[in-house]
């Protein structure tokens, strides 16, 4: 059975209707490099907490670069806020004793989610390779990190392959092997046509797939930045989103409008087709996926339930 059109809707009846009362939602930090993309990092975090997301994940720079920042910034959400933090952690720039090291320490911290990926060449030129004693790729971290503690573990999916997959088999074949060794969930790269999830989606359970697949979803805060992300990692971007922000890059509040309603539409349709959990990449940014997850029906928790004070 396929899903390829099933969230089109008739005409006349309004995409914002329906029951929303299921919808649940998380999101993704990046850890902050100045003082002032520290502020709005927490910022966007008090923010989005009354949203009562079911985790947020903190991002790993290549080669490990950030990793302090990740930690530090894991800590502070474990300490400071009601959130459920999920850190990032990659194969990249490390042996797997200090890999080991890294997860024990998260264990011993209450850390219960964590994001394993196999990560990116700190030379892109290069392509990747195992960094020597380290693990060998995602699927290898994945059995790791079930070594050390009944962790969960969300995996990384590519609706339109990894750059470094030769054809759609082999990336599902990958897939499958991160979830055979333990992963729970896997979350996807961006995208912007609800069919190229479906699609996926049916590619995935015909592989004996049947983790949650969450959709990843992008806000567009710049569309030259995004199409620098797309060509990175093999995404595409669509001719009609072209066409709805070009003249937009002097016109910050329009072009937010029209990148809250782009996300939202595709939301809804994903939803439409029987989807209910998504995934914001916030870029730290938290208007536009506020927004967005309001127009899904998601509210604010009660006053008791507001975030613990952050700044102390």
């Amino acid at each position: 059975m396929t899903h390829h059109q099933p969230w089109i809707k008739p005409l006349g009846q309004p995409l914002f209707t329906g029951d929303l009362s299921a919808v649940d939602v998380s999101f993704e930090f990046f850890p902050p490099k100045t003082e002032k993309m520290e502020e709005r990092l927490w910022a966007a975090v008090k923010m989005l907490e009354p949203l009562a997301p079911r985790f947020v994940s903190v991002t790993y720079g290549a080669g490990g670069s950030t990793r302090e920042r990740t930690h530090k910034t894991v800590r502070r959400l474990l300490t400071d806020t009601n959130l459920k933090p999920a850190a990032h952690l990659t194969c990249v720039g490390a042996t797997r004793d200090e890999i080991d090291a890294i997860i024990q320490d998260y264990k011993e911290a209450g850390v219960k989610h964590i994001v394993a990926l196999r990560g990116d060449a700190p030379d892109p030129s290069t392509g990747y390779r195992a960094t020597p004693g380290g693990y060998e790729n995602a699927a290898d971290l994945v059995a790791g990190i079930r070594k050390i503690g009944d962790f969960e573990i969300s995996v990384a999916a590519y609706p339109e392959c990894h750059p470094d997959s030769p054809n759609l088999a082999a990336d599902l074949d990958n897939l499958k092997r991160k979830v055979d060794a333990g992963a729970t969930r896997a979350i996807t790269q961006f995208f912007f046509e609800p069919d190229q999830y479906f699609r996926y989606l049916d590619h995935v359970r015909s592989y004996g797939i049947d983790v949650e697949i969450t959709p990843g979803i992008l806000p567009v805060t710049n569309f030259e930045q995004l199409k620098r992300f797309a060509a990175s990692c093999g995404a595409s971007v669509p001719r009609w989103m072209a066409d709805l922000f070009e003249g937009l890059d002097d016109h910050p509040q329009t072009r937010s409008l029209v990148a809250a309603t782009v996300a939202s539409e595709l939301c809804r349709r994903l939803q439409a087709g029987g989807v209910n959990s998504f995934h914001f990449y916030t870029l730290n940014r938290d208007e536009l996926t506020y927004a967005t997850c309001h127009m899904l029906g998601i509210r604010p928790a009660r006053t008791a339930d507001l975030p613990k004070d952050i700044n102390r």
